[in-house]
């Protein structure tokens, strides 16, 4: 295995995140900067702000990472960037840092796909899973079921065929005169609350395929949240009867995953990873069939730097590592399923 550090940078949405990984050592350091606070009084990502911010937080939180892992620019061996999906000038910005870094250095610079970093991003863990795995991604606009054989090797079993999960609880919680983030707002509010006096439906729970759809469930809260004014306790009971849905799904569509390719280890990845409620139910949903679920740490489930230098790694170390002199693309559109 050859020896190297490889910084990590991403900068797909609104996060802004720098990691340097050691492929003996393991993470050294990571350093992610959020623009909630940012964004917040907009209602949601304003492209714009999120590219400018990025600007700004780049080089701090290089420097940062490097004082972290006490090492210096010249102690980097390649430079991993997240090329795409998400907003383009937000990658742009993340790209051309990362390309013009590498070019100075005289290293190699590899553009990663954003959703493949989440995917093995559960494999930093100490206890780490081993291929091949199902892997339930559950990451913004996407939720995907994939069977993973081996880094790079994907296969697509199921995804969402309208709203997202993630959609779907922003949407609600916007229904239910959240802030933002609603996601996290909801997922919150749904702790103090009670599933079961409100009735939900589980869409596509007994579909017999592996596909996701949450536009109903959202459209179900609708009139629910329109038949009379609600309380604060109404708020909670309905958020928690819409988190414990989309749960059961999940938790569904991810046995019934693991039990069509005859697979013992569920990987968990993305933003799903951090909600406890979820885990909960997917760890119980598992242990029934004698499986077992894999999480990244809580602090890896957002977007980060971790995952891309993660991933980077292991595709130099797989032999990639194109030279091609600071030229440079993003992809703000990229299937996962056209990775090899």
């Amino acid at each position: 295995m050859p020896l190297m550090k490889v910084l990590g940078i991403e900068s797909s949405c609104d996060e802004t995140g720098v990691a340097l990984y050691d492929t003996q050592r393991g993470l050294l350091g990571h350093a992610v900067h959020t623009q909630v606070a940012m964004h917040e009084a907009y209602g949601g990502v304003v492209p714009e702000l999120a590219s400018r911010d990025h600007i700004r937080r780049l080089i701090p939180l290089l420097e940062r990472v490097l004082a972290e892992s006490q090492c210096a620019r010249r102690d980097i061996d390649a430079i991993a960037y997240t090329a795409g999906p998400g907003l383009a000038g937000a990658l742009l910005v993340g790209a051309s840092f990362a390309e013009s870094l590498a070019l100075a250095l005289g290293v190699p610079a590899l553009p990663v796909h954003h959703l493949e970093g989440h995917l093995l991003s559960p494999l930093l863990a100490e206890d780490a899973p081993r291929f091949p795995f199902v892997a339930l991604l559950v990451s913004g606009g996407h939720t995907q079921l994939m069977r993973v054989a081996r880094v790079g090797d994907y296969e697509l079993l199921g995804e969402s065929l309208d709203d997202a999960a993630g959609e779907a609880f922003d949407k609600t919680a916007k229904l239910l005169g959240l802030g933002y983030p609603g996601g996290p707002a909801l997922a919150q509010l749904a702790e103090s609350g009670r599933p079961g006096r409100f009735k939900l439906p589980r869409p596509m729970i007994n579909s017999g395929d592996l596909s996701f759809s949450f536009s109903g469930l959202k459209t179900a809260v609708l009139p629910a949240a329109r038949a009379r004014e609600l309380s604060a306790s109404d708020k909670a009971d309905l958020a928690a009867e819409f988190q414990e849905a989309v749960t059961e799904v999940l938790a569904a569509k991810s046995v019934a995953a693991c039990r069509q390719r005859r697979l013992s280890s569920l990987v968990v990845a993305g933003g799903v990873g951090a909600n406890r409620r979820r885990r909960q139910r997917l760890d119980e949903a598992m242990a029934k069939i004698g499986g077992r679920v894999f999480y990244p740490a809580l602090d890896l489930c957002t977007d980060n730097g971790a995952m891309i230098a993660f991933c980077g790694a292991q595709r130099l170390m797989q032999g990639e590592g194109p030279d091609r002199g600071g030229a440079f693309a993003v992809r703000p559109r990229w299937p996962l399923a056209e990775l090899s």
